[in-house]
């Protein structure tokens, strides 16, 4: 496919791509849809009547709105009913933009002028646990190569309720948490600023469909038909307040001080040339949990991390390929016990890892629990954050002659509050 918009190969925004996001700008600042294409965003707003397919004439209004929650919840037939048309009307050989100005100067706006919002109002959010490698190094560290995965990881995809209200878009500024720590063990736990702040690089699915209802789950092999696109995740974790609470009911203050996505939801449609083998799973799961569809992707992952008045430094790499559970089985998980989700929902994968050292997915592994401090240029060292480091996600698929991008999923580390 040629776009009449111009942009490069390596391009994130090809017209093989057309992620959905809300922006806002100067000149209007009201949250609208739109779709990137190349440096440009297409307002959908602006062209919200030319979806005139058997699908969309009647729900042109979801283009109105300042969120994707209306849009998300459509049909998977709605959806690609939609980029099917978005494909048209920016193809080079169609007319109808090129030959309106008016129309294009409108609809089309520079990237450079828009500012990003949260794609959805996120009721829920839930975490998983879906990496063997990070389960495994993790279970290493703590319980020793003997009894790395509990008895229950290859069962089902572990997870945890989440904080809905501190997730944020890219670029926004997160804070080192205040909260208790036990620093010796045995001893009393004091009260102070986090000292070991991490970062977790992960990905999230959008639910999307209609409302499912309580008490009904989501087979297995339908859970597709929820799944409205993904994006990238940093899960900011304070390693020492976790610690110290996690015993008996898992992550709570170590997991809510922020959440940061990118701003850009790859649909399934985008990433379905990507699909992969899904890893081997032993013993086999419960049949709820059984799918012999490919629902694994080839989504290479980069972390880098900016010190303050520095450049980014790529610390690891690695891919979402390598994810043990699939979002399929985390969604029909979810919902077996007839928990009802809704479009907007947002679900994790939890930490991605590869099985070598420079490819792990947080710096409690890339450093292995600080006995192995992660090199920044200059000759400085990590074994965890320090205040002003920004750390940078960036994940892409490669296709012939063009890319599947996913933009980035940036932040930046500010001093705790004066709390003493």
């Amino acid at each position: 496919m040629k776009s009449f918009v111009p942009y490069p190969e390596d391009s994130d925004f090809p017209i093989e791509n057309l992620p959905y996001g809300v922006f806002s700008t100067k000149k209007d600042p009201s949250h609208r849809i739109g779709v990137a294409i190349g440096d440009q965003i297409l307002d959908l707003k602006a062209i919200r009547h030319l979806f005139a397919g058997p699908h969309l004439k009647d729900k042109q209004h979801v283009f109105e709105e300042p969120v994707l929650n209306s849009f998300m919840g459509l049909s998977p037939a709605a959806w690609k009913e939609a980029r099917e048309t978005i494909q048209t009307l920016l193809s080079s050989e169609n007319r109808v933009l090129q030959d309106d100005a008016e129309l294009r100067n409108r609809a089309l706006v520079p990237q450079s002028d828009g500012e990003m919002h949260l794609p959805a109002i996120i009721g829920d959010y839930t975490d998983f646990y879906s990496s063997i490698n990070h389960a495994t190094n993790v279970g290493i560290m703590f319980r020793g190569r003997e009894n790395a995965l509990l008895p229950n990881w290859k069962h089902l995809p572990v997870g945890y309720h989440g904080r809905a209200s501190s997730i944020v878009v890219s670029g926004t500024p997160i804070r080192r948490p205040n909260g208790q720590t036990c620093p010796v063990e045995g001893a009393a736990p004091v009260f102070g600023p986090c000292r070991l702040m991490d970062f977790e690089l992960e990905m999230a699915f959008f639910v999307g469909g209609p409302p499912t209802k309580l008490g009904e789950p989501i087979p297995v092999n339908e859970a597709q038909d929820h799944i409205f696109g993904m994006v990238l995740m940093n899960d900011w974790s304070a390693r020492d307040i976790q610690k110290w609470e996690y015993q008996p009911l898992g992550p709570f203050l170590a997991k809510n001080l922020g959440t940061t996505i990118s701003p850009w939801v790859v649909t399934l449609l985008a990433l379905e040339p990507f699909k992969v083998d899904n890893l081997p799973q032993d013993p086999k799961p419960f049949p709820y949990l059984q799918h012999n569809d490919k629902f694994n992707f080839d989504i290479k992952l980069e972390i880098f991390i900016t010190p303050e008045g520095g450049t980014p430094h790529k610390i690891s790499q690695t891919n979402y390929k390598e994810m043990y559970w699939t979002a399929k089985q985390q969604l029909a998980h979810h919902t077996i016990t007839g928990c009802n989700v809704n479009p907007g929902d947002l679900m994790a994968s939890g930490t991605i890892s590869g099985t070598v050292a420079n490819s792990y997915g947080s710096l409690l592994e890339l450093g292995w629990k600080g006995t192995n401090p992660v090199e920044l240029p200059g000759g400085t060292y990590r074994k965890f954050l320090v205040d002003g480091d920004e750390v940078t996600l960036k994940g892409h698929c490669e296709g012939k002659g063009y890319r599947v991008g996913f933009g980035s999923c940036t932040g930046k580390l500010l001093p705790a509050l004066d709390l003493q």
